[in-house]
């Protein structure tokens, strides 16, 4: 009897153990699937979840003022409007990234499209702390044409 309670204690030790490592595992795998390692890659995976819908995980990456929040609720409004055959194109859609412009060491433009409908626009992601955020208010807030005219950078004049 001595023996199997110790071997039952045993065996509770090592499951507590591995629910440890896997919850611990868990968690890291959330956080890196929340954060962008960069500039490109926050905005590409705020961009993916909005075309699967995924419009509360899309937050996470937003730069959460309340115009973003409030163009983040009308894009998910018009996506809820769209035809079940539409949501499965934009699921399936692919991101292309054509340009990334680097406006300074805490701001970049993100020109892309998806493959459904290849319409080009421009995503501002700021970093703020060590996290990169979307300020989707630049989409909506921006001149449009066929290329972004950034302002002339200021020559150094020591040089």
């Amino acid at each position: 009897m001595r023996k199997i309670m110790s071997f039952n204690y045993g065996i509770r030790i090592q499951l507590a153990a591995l629910l440890l490592l896997a919850v611990g595992c868990t968690n890291t795998e959330n956080k890196n699937i929340l954060e962008g390692s960069n500039d490109i890659d926050a905005g590409r995976k705020f961009v993916r979840a909005a075309l699967d819908g995924k419009f509360d995980q899309a937050q996470q990456f937003l730069l959460a003022d309340t115009l973003n929040l409030n163009y983040l609720e009308v894009a998910a409004r018009s996506y809820d409007k769209l035809s079940n055959a539409d949501k499965e194109n934009y699921k399936g859609a692919s991101i292309l990234i054509h340009e990334s412009k680097s406006l300074n060491d805490s701001t970049s433009l993100l020109i892309f499209s998806n493959s459904f409908k290849n319409d080009r626009d421009t995503l501002r992601v700021v970093r703020k702390g060590n996290r990169w955020m979307v300020d989707l208010s630049f989409l909506y807030l921006h001149e449009t044409g066929p290329s972004l005219q950034l302002p002339e950078q200021k020559k150094d004049s020591l040089r």
